[in-house]
């Protein structure tokens, strides 16, 4: 027989996992005994919430399945908010928590035992695809194998699977992995007769086809089609081709294209708030939708349901190329647009941006990552995470942790949201993590004081007592310096960060404007 703990790691095996984030409690110990004897890595984090962000990061970065194990109660409790930003973003997250011991626990009944919890899995429930609590360590396998599989079927999501601890170090039975189902491609008729009648069709991706890797699919409609490519903030760079537009719909000249086109194709996108400056983009003529859940926010008038590269892919064959209309120029004109809007709305950004291209970047929510949202030029898929639900401040740096082994990882933070987890620095200097910090320093909430200073009321509560961060990183053993805006200085500090070994800190002291792409200043205004 095999024990609880090593059926976990067995079966966490089968799915290919090779990373694992946690913190140890008394609770969960087993795990990390059978972790140590197993092939995958075990990272050690400091705050429960960063192992489920460094998981969420990781499953970004390479698609695959990010596992995050905490211990019972307030451990388990830690993870919501970072919980909450997988679901929101679909990132195929699974969370492990050990609950309290099964012969303990009474139906119905609060009894104190340690980190003990009414309903645990009641916590996750709201934030997460789906979830159980182990009721026997025979079946540990078999639940173990349906949270993966669930995490990484599409619509992909984060799923909490609750382990009574000592089931861990029971005896568990057999499991059979689930099958893979295949991939089915709906009747395309009524979608090909929308395409035949429109005249000046818009690609609109989001983030389920980055996550289906759509995006070689996507190219070749666009071209079909002579179509523009609109990406949201989860699909940057999924497609490298002359039709994509690197700037944000909340440009007025770039929504123009949006409240132009007689037909919306879009891939992969619910169309949420953010993106839609809350649905105050008029709802399109026509919408063809090819996601594998139905839409609500704007009406499809046609709904192919599947997977978005293989519903693409039997699109593009099916339709023949048009002729050039124009489109490539008008894209290249387009970002012509938004570099200047750069440098007159915020002239400092643009060293920023350009100091970026090339490298994996995970943004936080802060001035600094609205700008890398709407405006950073991305040409690789799986290269810009950015808090796209939740807008969970304090996700950069953890997330960037998970991401980083993958190879070397800018996570630029404001000097608020990275004190959510500095003391992880201590788990990039233990784990020798590739992962520079480029750390935003303003002297506290820089977006919240601009929008009390744009409502007409002064400065209060956002201004932050902060430390030297640069003797911080120091005190972790991270190299770390300091400079004065994003000027040569910047450009050849970060240079040096992102060639060298380990991880380090690039503290910028800089007071950004916000983009048009924030709330405050979006274009599209609701009626009165």
């Amino acid at each position: 027989m095999v024990s609880g703990a090593g059926r976990l790691v067995e079966v966490l095996s089968a799915h290919g996992v090779e990373v694992v984030f946690g913190l140890p409690g008394v609770h969960n110990l087993p795990v990390w005994e059978a972790l140590r004897e197993s092939p995958i890595r075990l990272v050690g984090v400091r705050h429960e919430q960063t192992a489920v962000y460094a998981a969420d990061g990781y499953a970004r970065a390479t698609g695959r399945l990010g596992v995050a194990v905490v211990t019972t109660g307030p451990g388990a409790a830690n993870c919501l908010g970072a919980t909450g930003e997988a679901m929101a973003s679909g990132s195929p997250v699974l969370v492990i928590a050990t609950d309290i011991p099964s012969h303990l626990r009474r139906p119905g009944e609060y009894r104190g035992v340690l980190h003990e919890t009414r309903d645990q899995r009641a916590m996750f429930l709201p934030v997460v695809k789906g979830g159980w609590t182990l009721r026997h360590p025979l079946d540990l396998g078999t639940y173990t194998d349906n949270a993966a599989h669930l995490a990484t079927t599409a619509p992909q999501g984060p799923v909490y699977l609750g382990i009574p601890t000592d089931h861990l170090t029971a005896d568990t039975g057999p499991w059979h992995k689930i099958p893979e189902n295949p991939q089915v491609t709906p009747p395309l008729d009524a979608a090909l007769d929308l395409i035949a009648t429109a005249h000046r069709p818009l690609i609109w991706a989001g983030g389920g086809a980055q996550r289906a890797q759509a995006g070689p699919a996507i190219a070749e409609l666009a071209d079909r089609l002579d179509a523009p490519i609109l990406t949201t903030y989860a699909a940057k760079g999924l497609v490298n081709h002359s039709h994509i537009v690197h700037g944000p719909v909340h440009l007025p000249e770039i929504g123009a294209l949006w409240d132009e086109a007689d037909l919306v194709i879009g891939i992969g996108s619910d169309f949420d708030g953010m993106m839609t400056q809350n649905w105050l983009q008029p709802a399109p003529p026509k919408l063809l939708s090819i996601n594998v859940d139905t839409i609500r926010n704007y009406p499809p008038d046609v709904t192919l349901r599947g997977d978005a590269r293989t519903v693409t892919e039997a699109l593009v064959k099916a339709l023949d190329h048009r002729p050039p209309n124009g489109t490539a120029q008008r894209v290249q004109d387009l970002n012509k647009i938004a570099q200047q809007a750069i440098a007159q709305d915020e002239p400092q950004v643009k060293g920023l941006l350009k100091a970026l291209e090339g490298h994996r970047v995970v943004a936080d929510m802060c001035i600094a990552g609205y700008w890398i949202g709407g405006f950073h030029r991305v040409t690789r898929p799986r290269t810009l995470a950015y808090p796209v639900g939740w807008g969970t401040l304090g996700f950069g740096f953890p997330a960037a942790l998970g991401a980083a082994l993958t190879g070397r990882t800018i996570a630029v933070c404001g000097d608020g949201g990275f004190l959510f987890a500095c003391g992880d620095l201590a788990t990039a200097a233990q784990e020798h993590l590739p992962v520079t910090v480029v750390l935003v320093d303003d002297g506290g909430y820089g977006m919240l004081r601009y929008d009390q200073v744009q409502a007409g009321h002064p400065a209060h509560g956002v201004d932050l007592h902060t430390p030297d961060f640069a003797a911080l990183a120091r005190s972790f053993g991270v190299e770390s310096s300091t400079v004065d805006g994003f000027g040569t200085d910047f450009t050849e500090r970060l240079t040096h960060c992102t060639t060298t070994d380990g991880p380090n800190v690039l503290v910028v002291k800089a007071a950004l404007k916000p983009p048009v792409n924030t709330s405050p200043r979006w274009y599209r205004k609701v009626r009165t």
